[in-house]
């Protein structure tokens, strides 16, 4: 059998369990149009209602435990910034014991359904946003609805409009409407990180176009440099992709393809301009076939040490690249040319359905959202939703923020490649592997990833 089909068949087995599982629960009608991404005001700006600071734990506390998972490097501006608010909430929280536990991105991805329909659920988790993963669970019933907990406390009016967007979950599990089953922090979107030094050395600059973008790398190629450290094995290739895509994309483009907005063609010119593009970058050099065995945390290694002048991927790497790069300047900027880029509200904090301590996990929620350790997420190398600005100083968050700033005031968000159907990570994973190594032409992978998506979609009636 072949490795392409045992993926296949491994995939039509998860999605056939998590259907199965979707099917228990009683019927729901058609849900209204989702609401498109607003343009909002700088996320970053200081809030001026800040969230007010727990209480005490009461005396029925006392004793319990809280169980938090997450999956951030402890050196990455999350990381930092949650592990400040685990200490808070167990200084307000005296006799209650605060138990963390470390997961991998893939690890959670691919076992939720099934920890979270379990006793060994946790009582807080940060997990990945959109129709495919955190819909998805709120369509099963996984997932506490905080809608009214979001509005006692403040969330609704903290976080602005296109952050909230990913936090929220219409009947069928579709983002921008209905209720709130998450709740975000920070902002992220993909960037282009690039060596300084390198660029420098090889009299490269700060390209603005796309043409100029490639004549960038031509150059480095020449010098038998391959220019973009990539990871094809998990999520970073496929954004690559995206980037691609949506140079070519309008606004009803994203929505038609993430939102349901509209009929869509895989097929179109902006999905077929990025198969296409990105074909020829391996064709010329500028990808690895290499890549596609080569994981997120491989090539985030491999650009921290020197060996690629550049890597297009997200600010959730920015906290750590600050902290550990030694060796030479960095600096980013947003794909040349493009108005919209991969991007979102962060990864959303949830609290399953079968947690043991609802109101604890919603108490360390809150803390995660005090200016105190928002300022700490931005001055960490994160994009913090209600920091106090005039407390961040360093040049290079500045820059962070101010980029994410350019998307969002701008309409520039463009959410994710991976997040419409269930599943369609692993599909988009598998066939972006394909069409780097060669095995699939940009027709035969824009086929294949559309098999899935639109036999997802039917079932909503889309």
């Amino acid at each position: 059998m072949s490795t392409r089909m045992l993926r296949w068949l491994l995939i039509l087995a998860a999605t056939a369990m998590l259907i199965g599982l979707a099917a228990c629960a009683s019927p729901t009608p058609v849900p209204p149009t989702p609401a498109p991404l607003p343009t909002t005001a700088p996320v970053a700006a200081p809030t001026t209602a800040p969230v007010a600071a727990p209480t005490k734990a009461p005396a029925a506390a006392q004793g319990r435990t809280l169980t938090v998972w997450h999956y951030e490097s402890a050196n990455s501006a999350m990381g930092t910034s949650w592990t400040q608010a685990m200490k808070q909430f167990q200084d307000t929280h005296p006799g209650v014991t605060v138990k963390f536990e470390s997961k991998g991105f893939e690890q959670i991805q691919q076992t939720a359904s099934m920890i979270l329909n379990s006793d060994q659920a946790p009582d807080v988790m940060e997990y990945n946003k959109g129709n495919a993963t955190a819909g998805l669970l709120s369509k099963q019933g996984l997932l506490t609805d905080l809608t009214d907990v979001a509005k006692q406390r403040g969330w609704d009016k903290l976080l602005p409009p296109s952050i909230q967007t990913t936090s929220i979950y219409d009947a069928n599990g579709i983002m921008g409407s209905g209720k709130w089953f998450g709740v975000t922090n920070y902002g992220e979107y993909v960037m282009v990180f690039y060596n300084k030094d390198m660029f420098a050395k090889y009299n490269v600059t700060v390209p603005t176009t796309l043409d100029q973008f490639e004549a960038a790398m031509d150059t480095f190629v020449k010098a038998g440099i391959t220019p973009l450290s990539v990871a094809a094995k998990e999520y970073p290739a496929q954004q690559i992709w995206y980037e691609l895509a949506l140079s070519q994309a309008d606004r009803s483009t994203i929505s038609a393809y993430e939102l349901y907005q509209g009929t869509f063609d895989f097929h179109n010119p902006a999905f077929t301009f990025g198969a296409q593009r990105l074909a020829q970058w391996v064709q010329k050099g500028y990808v690895s076939k290499n890549s596609t065995g080569i994981p997120a945390e491989d090539m985030g290694v491999a650009w921290e040490q020197g060996k690629f002048p550049m890597m297009i991927s997200g600010s959730w790497w920015y906290g750590r690249f600050m902290s550990e790069i030694k060796t030479f300047q960095w600096g980013t900027f947003l794909f040349p040319g493009n108005k919209f880029a991969p991007g979102s509200g962060g990864n959303i904090w949830v609290v399953p359905i079968k947690a043991q301590n609802k109101d604890l996990a919603e108490d360390f929620i809150d803390i995660t959202l005090h200016q105190d350790n928002e300022t700490l997420l931005g001055t960490a190398g994160g994009v913090p939703i209600g920091a106090d600005v005039t407390k961040i100083t360093d040049p290079k968050v500045k820059e962070l923020i101010q980029n994410f700033n350019t998307l969002t005031t701008s309409d520039g968000i463009a959410y994710y490649p991976d997040w419409p159907a269930p599943g369609y990570y692993d599909v988009l994973v598998a066939n972006v592997q394909d069409l780097i190594s060669g095995t699939a032409s940009p027709t035969q992978f824009l086929d294949a990833i559309a098999g899935p998506y639109n036999d997802y979609r039917k079932t909503l009636g889309k």
